[in-house]
């Protein structure tokens, strides 16, 4: 089956591809795989979809690893590939690593990832490892080097991410639970949404304020990529 039809098939769940590589030794992907596949949300048309789910509804611990689960499981059943999880650990798989390996996601100044599309909003439902070597489209450039006021650096309120500095969670976490921290909280990462690729993603309200009360319940995370 072509890219193609494969990036159409994951639409329908409101997922989009977002990497792909072909592997090389080293890459710690299950033996025989091809092609590995990543793919994250297709916003803002993919929270409408989770949100009618099942396990959006059911009030069980972990409701959108378990939905990613169970697509990617599907879709890679159908396609006889091998689904593959942020959640899926210890040992956590190397999203991160993955990422980079796809030439279409950098470190940037703030240390976050940074995509060529999506910019510092990059984030990773799974992987699917594919035993066919598909035909894959050129990458593009990094694009911090051509940001000229890194405004990814200045934004966020308390320092806690900031060019050449290590994230400062515990700073974060703190600024998150006071009533200063409530634009954050309800809306996303002030510093990832400065990144003016981000601007186009129009990330829903309501996925934003569900990834950040996962974030401050839950790190450190697994290596699913930015939140």
């Amino acid at each position: 089956m072509p890219l193609a039809a494969l990036e159409a098939r994951a639409a329908d769940h409101g997922l989009i591809l977002r990497g792909a590589f072909h592997p090389r030794p080293g890459d710690a992907l299950p033996e025989g795989t091809g092609t590995l596949l990543l793919f994250g949300p297709d916003e803002p048309g993919f929270w409408p979809i989770f949100a009618a789910s099942d396990e959006y509804a059911d009030e069980a611990p972990d409701p959108l690893d378990r939905w990613s689960a169970r697509v990617l499981g599907d879709l890679a059943t159908r396609w006889g590939g091998t689904a593959i999880l942020p959640s899926d650990g210890p040992p956590w798989p190397p999203f991160l690593t993955w990422a980079r390996r796809s030439g279409r996601a950098f470190p940037s100044p703030i240390g976050l990832f940074v995509h060529d599309r999506v910019g510092l909003m990059i984030s990773y439902r799974g992987a699917i490892a594919l035993p066919q070597r598909l035909a894959l489209p050129t990458t593009g450039p990094a694009p911090c080097p051509g940001c000229i006021d890194r405004p990814c650096a200045s934004a966020c309120p308390v320092g806690a991410l900031r060019e050449g500095a290590a994230y400062d969670v515990p700073a974060c976490q703190h600024h998150l639970r006071r009533p200063e921290g409530r634009e954050c909280r309800l809306r996303g990462c002030l510093a990832q949404r400065a990144c003016p690729l981000s601007a186009n993603l129009h990330r829903d309200a309501a996925q934003a304020s569900f990834h950040m009360a996962a974030f401050m319940e839950d790190w450190p995370g697994t290596e699913g990529g930015n939140g």
